[in-house]
């Protein structure tokens, strides 16, 4: 699968990286998005720095100039390969995160639309997998690009320490506000029930806490315990990863006063 390009709609082609991972599932999505029969188009999320996959964005971009790249956000499987891309294409790259846009870039402004592609693109900041994470509604298809907020497949990680659950759960109630019928996530397959698997995220969330609550209640003290609990169903290469998202759970607790913290041991409160 991984270089398989895919038209999603009349307006998105999904280019898939060449880094296919436990973490990254099939790969990175690449997407190049333009209105139909515009001269221009936005790339989203160029990914690594693989000259046959910056090959394949330019090539699905179908002879279209690259008015602007952007980042949902700057984790290297989204971004590494960004800087190079966009220097490639002509283009300037816009991202949240601060240092990373190149001169030229629009700033990315909740609700302030993005003038490129001919599309009507606005930036939704949405903090909680990352600091700098950001969506982007396709407001023409009652459309959101998701980034790693809302994986096509399976659960996103918190990525404690800069991830942090309870920005995470406001933010993907923020989602809700929109109505959107579908979601193009940052790996796996198109969403095309938005709201339905928005409320999945949450109620994951919501479950998964309850899960550390009672994992404290049987005594487990550190992530590690927890997780062994909690995700004994699950691959242990996972495990790191679980445990980062554990910890922005035990964080959210703590800060809530619903647990307890004593260096790295956690416990209820009483």
């Amino acid at each position: 699968m991984s270089g398989a390009v895919e038209q999603w709609s009349e307006r998105v082609t999904r280019v898939l990286a060449p880094n296919p991972s436990p973490m990254t599932l099939e790969g990175t999505n690449t997407y190049v998005v333009g209105e139909p029969g515009a001269g221009e188009v936005v790339v989203i999320d160029p990914g690594p720095p693989d000259a046959d996959h910056a090959l394949r964005v330019v090539r699905a971009c179908e002879g279209r100039q690259v008015g602007l790249v952007l980042l949902t956000h700057t984790h290297v499987d989204h971004a590494a390969g960004a800087r190079g891309f966009a220097e490639r294409v002509g283009a300037p790259l816009a991202a949240l995160a601060s240092g990373w846009s190149t001169p030229g870039a629009p700033a990315l402004v909740a609700g302030r639309p993005l003038a490129a592609g001919g599309l009507d693109l606005v930036p939704v900041p949405t903090p909680g997998h990352a600091p700098d994470h950001c969506c982007f509604l396709l407001a023409g298809e009652r459309a959101m690009l998701t980034g790693d907020h809302v994986l096509g497949r399976g659960p996103t990680v918190i990525d404690w320490p800069e991830g942090d659950m309870s920005e995470y759960l406001r933010s993907l109630s923020v989602l809700l506000d929109y109505d959107l019928e579908r979601l193009y996530p940052g790996h796996g397959p198109l969403v095309p029930d938005a709201a339905g698997k928005i409320d999945e995220y949450i109620a994951h969330r919501r479950a998964r806490e309850r899960q550390v609550l009672a994992a404290l209640a049987a005594g487990d003290r550190t992530p590690a315990e927890i997780v062994a609990r909690v995700y004994a169903d699950v691959d242990p290469v996972l495990h790191p990863a679980a445990e980062r998202s554990v910890r922005a759970h035990l964080v959210k607790l703590v800060r809530e006063g619903r647990a307890e913290a004593d260096g790295d041991r956690y416990a209820r409160s009483t």
